[in-house]
């Protein structure tokens, strides 16, 4: 008989800094839990507290320590997770005191990033991201070959084969960024052909598990992997648009922002975040359910920037406008330009969405008549095959006069073409 495997247990502890504002601990402990969850460990005890000034041995008081030891003995558990970024010496100086695995923030998210890559460019992020996190941290896995004496016969090996670790995680670190420029070379290679091609590109950007697969999934009716756990997306993913009231629309799935996302991921993610430079159209997808979602949506504003990605078009969607409660819904009457509420589980407020992109895109959608010449007659073809056609007539000159519903981008472009022109260009309307 077999027995379905245990999870690690875990102590998760989650120290507060009063140095800090008040909106940057915005429910951020339940956040970590979340994180520990999607790791795969199995949390037996939480430690909570605040502190002004971090210890530069343990990071945490005495008191503080004592706790989480006494919680460690009592749950016979061997892994302590910590919400805080640890410097190397206070990691070991911890593991040492609890005899107990010590992980902080940065680590517990490089290692859900570790399981959850899939592809053969996201496994070469992930890695060099952990080797650059790892390399500081070297001393703790060659603890028992420290020099206890001094004298003859008595020298440990010790710091010689952390001198080779070091040389030789150094050489796997320059062979990776190697790897991963030819990937990103590649990649604008692929860029210039979609836009010889004269597709535009619209990327999902915005905080992790805001819903931004299961919309691209209904966007190109695709089926990537969608849970409701933070990071289920890690590769970027560009496929071709599935709605007929879209042309020439490639989007781009994106992995998920979160608070204080570590700076090696942010430097090995670059040939990731580089898709969204050459978007032309940013979707900001909101879980507009979190009472949190200011706060999310203020960090992945403030990542962008750093990224100078501000000046982007940008559509911000709020979605899972189904789950909000019954005296909010008076909010989904504000689409606007720049702004729609949106359900991508029950299709609410997808209609707006698709025009909006259009209009970014292609400009302000509006109502003409036109008149073509007889050797524009694959044209006029063209157009009914796009259901732009509102009504037809016969000219007095027995040419073709058509009444377009089109955008203003493709009005444009038609004017180029010999037997093509506008009829009362100056009563050109705004279609509804």
């Amino acid at each position: 008989m077999t027995t379905e495997e245990e999870l690690p247990k875990s102590i998760i502890v989650h120290i507060d800094r009063f140095s800090l504002s008040k909106d940057l601990q915005l429910d951020a402990f339940q956040e970590f839990k979340e994180l520990c969850v999607a790791s795969g460990t199995e949390v037996c005890a939480e430690i909570t507290g605040k502190i002004d000034r971090p210890s530069p041995t343990y990071f945490v008081k005495r008191g503080k320590l004592e706790e989480i030891k006494k919680l460690v003995i009592k749950n016979k558990t061997n892994l302590v997770i910590f919400n805080n970024d640890l410097s190397p010496s206070q990691e070991r100086n911890l593991e040492k005191y609890l005899g107990a695995r010590v992980l902080d923030r940065t680590a517990l998210i490089l290692d859900i990033f570790a399981c959850r890559a899939t592809s053969h460019v996201g496994k070469l992020q992930v890695e060099l991201a952990q080797l650059t996190h790892l390399s500081t941290r070297l001393v703790r896995g060659w603890s028992h070959l420290e020099r206890q004496k001094g004298g003859i016969g008595l020298r440990g090996p010790g710091e010689t084969q952390l001198e080779t670790d070091r040389r030789l995680i150094g050489h796997r670190i320059k062979n990776l960024k190697k790897r991963l420029e030819k990937a990103h070379n590649q990649k604008e290679v692929n860029r210039y052909s979609r836009k010889k091609g004269k597709n535009s590109v619209v990327a999902l950007v915005g905080y992790t598990n805001a819903g931004k697969t299961t919309l691209f999934n209904y966007l190109t009716k695709n089926n990537l992997f969608v849970a409701d756990m933070p990071f289920a997306t890690l590769d970027s993913v560009t496929r071709k648009n599935n709605m007929p009231q879209l042309r020439n629309i490639l989007f781009s799935d994106t992995v998920g922002f979160i608070s204080n996302l570590p700076t090696q991921l942010v430097e090995s993610f670059k040939a990731t975040l580089d898709d969204l430079g050459s978007a032309d159209l940013l979707l900001h997808v909101v879980d507009i359910s979190d009472k949190d979602h200011r706060f999310k949506a203020n960090e992945v504003e403030k990542l962008l920037k750093d990224l100078n990605l501000s000046d982007k078009p940008t559509i911000r969607v709020n979605n899972k406008s189904d789950k909000l409660e019954l005296s909010n819904l008076d909010n989904l009457s504000l689409n606007s330009h720049n702004q729609v509420w949106i359900s991508s589980t029950t299709y609410d407020g997808l209609e707006s969405l698709l025009k909006n992109i259009n209009t970014c895109l292609n400009g302000t959608c509006l109502n003409q008549w036109v008149t073509l010449d007889a050797k524009l007659g694959w044209l006029r073809a063209e157009l009914y095959s796009q259901e732009k056609v509102i009504d037809e007539r016969i000219s007095s000159e027995g040419l073709i006069e058509l009444l377009l519903e089109i955008y203003k981008n493709d009005l444009i472009k038609l004017e180029q073409l010999e037997g093509f022109a506008l009829i009362n260009k100056n009563q050109t309307q705004e279609a509804i």
